[in-house]
């Protein structure tokens, strides 16, 4: 645990500065991480039986799957990019092109994704992403690249965006940003096959790999049961738990298992712990939410996201209730890009209801209905604001009640 609190020590007294009082700084450390341990036994202790029964079944579904194909064994050796869609990302990720440009030229040309779709996933204008498009078309048309197929380091230098690529096209399949639809099953499904054909090669088998992978599993288990019956979208609390797939959540674990192979902690690995913790809990309230936020702090010294800053508020609102929470939402400052996304207001609005601040409340459900072109989003946010929305003969004592600071 010492060992533990020294690397940590390494990786934030760079950026945040040595604290006042070093030996405690690191006693602390220390015993939150043996803690952490002392709450990771028992949690597996108390569903070991449970989880080595998932991994049974997801064992025989995965020799199942193999005897499917009489050349299941030899995939596994061939060369990942002999997939065209992977071919594609691949060249679309050219070394000529801007970092910041070679993931939405890929989305673009291989995902077919539309400006206003790509420019949602970067928080970014469509006019800026325009501009990138038409700046990375114009590089590689200047630099007369063709469609010869990297080979050695020059194609491990691309992995990673190509991993963003999946990333991104996953998050739209799990959440589409426009139409009737809340899910883009095939998009999701896509990215997850393409993520694991990377696995089945040693030279793009690589951790990050198994993390993303991982990530894909545990969101993936959860589809069938975010939507109700009647197409209504079911928040993660209001979620029948057994309707989530435990053969892919097993599978998750699998990748996670693998991903930890390496030496090196990413931003998926982060991701997938994230998501572990809630594929493990047996409901809402038992979620460890004090190990979410503690790995939420970890996710966001790594990539500095407020992205990631938003969704740690509702990590926080569960672990340390919901003044806390606005304290942590407070923080993101005013011109962040994120405030002009539909889930910053959605995620205000679900704080100040909690803090019985109903008018404002509304307020932020209308802001957030107005930033998002996703039928069943904003059925929900109609009945969000409907249920607190008072009838005529009620009067609105919103404006009369105290408020937190």
């Amino acid at each position: 645990m010492t060992q533990d609190a020294f690397v940590e020590a390494l990786r934030t007294w760079p950026h945040r500065g040595v604290p006042g009082n070093p030996s405690a700084w690191l006693l602390q450390v220390a015993r939150r991480r043996a803690l952490d341990v002392l709450r990771r036994d028992q949690a597996f202790a108390a569903r070991r039986d449970a989880i080595a029964a998932e991994l049974d079944a997801a064992t025989e579904a995965l020799d199942a799957h193999d005897a499917l194909g009489a050349h299941a064994g030899a995939l596994r050796d061939d060369d990942p990019f002999a997939d065209d869609r992977l071919r594609m990302i691949l060249l679309c990720c050219h070394p000529v092109v801007s970092d910041d440009s070679r993931v939405a030229l890929t989305l673009k040309t291989v995902s077919g994704f539309s400006v206003g779709e790509i420019a949602r996933a970067f928080l970014a204008e469509e006019s800026a992403i325009a501009q990138r498009l038409v700046r990375a078309k114009r590089a590689l048309r200047d630099a007369d690249v063709g469609f010869t197929m990297p080979e050695g380091a020059e194609r491990v230098e691309r992995l990673s965006a190509v991993l963003d690529v999946l990333y991104l096209m996953f998050n739209e399949g799990h959440t589409a940003h426009e139409g009737d639809a809340l899910l883009r099953t095939e998009l999701a499904a896509e990215a997850l096959r393409l993520v694991e054909r990377l696995l089945r090669h040693e030279a793009t088998c690589s951790p990050a790999a198994s993390a993303l992978a991982a990530l894909f599993c545990f969101h993936a288990a959860r589809f069938a049961a975010r939507t109700a019956d009647d197409g209504r979208l079911l928040r993660l609390a209001e979620q029948d738990r057994r309707r989530w797939d435990r053969t892919l959540i097993a599978r998750g674990f699998q990748h996670l298992d693998a991903a930890a192979q390496g030496t090196a902690l990413g931003t998926y690995h982060l991701e997938a712990q994230i998501a572990s913790l809630h594929a493990i809990a047996e409901s809402w309230e038992a979620t460890d939410w004090l190990r979410i936020v503690e790995v939420y702090d970890r996710l966001l010294t790594l990539t500095g996201s407020s992205v990631v800053a938003l969704n740690r508020v509702v990590a926080v609102q569960m672990a340390h209730g919901a003044a806390r929470a606005w304290t942590e939402l407070a923080r993101i400052s005013k011109t962040d890009p994120v405030r002009r996304s539909y889930l910053y207001h959605a995620v205000r609005a679900e704080v100040l209801e909690a803090l019985d601040r109903r008018s404002e409340a509304r307020d932020a459900w209308v802001a957030a209905r107005g930033l998002t072109g996703s039928a069943p989003l904003q059925r929900h946010m109609d009945q969000r604001l409907a249920a607190l929305t008072p009838s005529p003969a009620t009067t609105d004592v919103d404006s009369a009640s105290p408020r937190p600071s």
